[in-house]
C-alpha cells in the first residue's frame, strides 16, 4: 500500500555517476539507513465507486478492488487480493510475475484514526523481511474509506546496492535483495529495470547535476512517477537521495551508507 516500500521503488534505490571507476564518487556498496532518513509523509486515500468496489489512490498512481478474496490488478501490474478479517482487520497478498512480494495486514485503532500496516514477505534473495507503517487519518471518519498519512514507517531489512561504472557515461546497479539490475548512461533516455518482481515497462532515465550528484527520473509505461536528486557527501561515506512523486509535493529523504 506505501508505493515508497513497494516493489517499484525498492529494486532500484539509486544510480550513479558516470566516471572513471577510481573517480566515481558513486562506486560501491550502500546500505539505506532509515533511522536518519526521512519516510513519512506519504498520503493516500480510500473511495466507494459507484459499483461498490473501492478505489485505492496515492503518490498519483490508483486501482479499484472489491474485499472479496480476488485478485485485481494493481497500479503497477501486480495480482491484488483483499479479503476482511474482522470489523477492524484485513489481509491483502500481492502477488508480481506470479511471484508473492508481501501479505500485508491492515489493522485499524479501537478510535478509527490510526491505521497500522504490516508488511510480511521474502525478496527473490530469500532475505524475510517484515515492514511497518502507521498511518493517521487526515478524512473520513470509519472503516477503510478516507485519506491517510503515514506518520512512522519501520523497515525491517534495509537494502543494499552495487554500482558499477558501465560504458563510457553510466552505471551498472544491482541489487542484491531483490536480483534487479539497470544498466544506464547519463543521456536522459530511459533504460529498463529488470529482475524476477520489477513490473514490466520500469525504467530509469539519468543526466548529471554536478560532480558529486545526479537527477534521476523514473517511469512506468512513459508515465513520469519519481524524480529524485542523489549527492554524495565529501567524505564520500553518505549517499542522499532527496526526492518526490512526479504527481504530488509530499518529499521524502533516503540516506545510504558506503559499506
Amino acid at each position: 500500500m506505501k508505493i515508497r516500500l513497494a516493489t517499484v521503488l525498492a529494486v532500484v534505490l539509486a544510480l550513479g555517476g558516470g566516471l572513471a571507476a577510481a573517480e566515481n564518487p558513486f562506486a560501491g556498496t550502500w546500505k539505506l539507513n532509515p533511522a536518519k532518513s526521512k519516510l513519512t509523509g506519504d498520503t493516500m486515500k480510500f473511495e466507494k465507486t459507484a459499483s461498490g468496489a473501492i478505489r485505492w489512490s496515492g503518490s498519483g498512481v490508483s486501482y479499484t478492488f472489491k474485499v472479496d478474496g480476488k485478485e485485481y490488478t494493481g497500479p503497477f501490474g501486480e495480482a491484488v487480493a483483499w479479503k476482511q478479517i474482522d470489523d477492524t482487520t484485513w489481509e491483502t497478498t500481492n502477488t508480481q510475475k506470479g511471484i508473492l512480494l508481501s501479505t500485508d495486514t491492515t489493522k485499524l485503532s479501537p478510535d478509527g484514526k490510526t491505521m497500522t500496516v504490516v508488511s510480511k514477505g521474502t525478496k527473490p534473495s530469500g532475505e524475510a523481511f517484515e515492514d511497518t507503517v502507521v498511518y493517521e487519518r487526515i478524512s473520513g471518519d470509519k472503516g477503510l474509506l478516507g485519506g491517510w498519512r503515514d506518520k512512522q514507517v519501520k523497515v525491517s531489512s534495509p537494502g543494499t546496492i552495487e554500482l558499477k561504472p558501465s560504458g563510457k557515461d553510466g552505471l551498472l546497479v544491482k541489487s542484491e535483495g531483490y536480483k534487479s539490475t539497470c544498466d544506464a548512461q547519463f543521456d536522459g533516455k530511459d533504460y529498463p529495470v529488470t529482475g524476477p518482481t520489477v513490473p514490466e515497462g520500469l525504467t530509469a532515465a539519468l543526466t548529471h547535476a554536478g560532480p558529486r550528484s545526479f537527477r534521476m527520473l523514473m517511469k512506468k509505461s512513459g508515465k513520469p512517477l519519481f524524480r529524485e536528486t542523489y549527492k554524495v557527501s565529501q567524505d564520500g561515506r553518505t549517499l542522499t537521495v532527496a526526492g518526490s512523486a512526479v504527481a504530488v509535493n509530499e518529499p521524502y529523504t533516503e540516506v545510504f551508507e558506503r559499506q
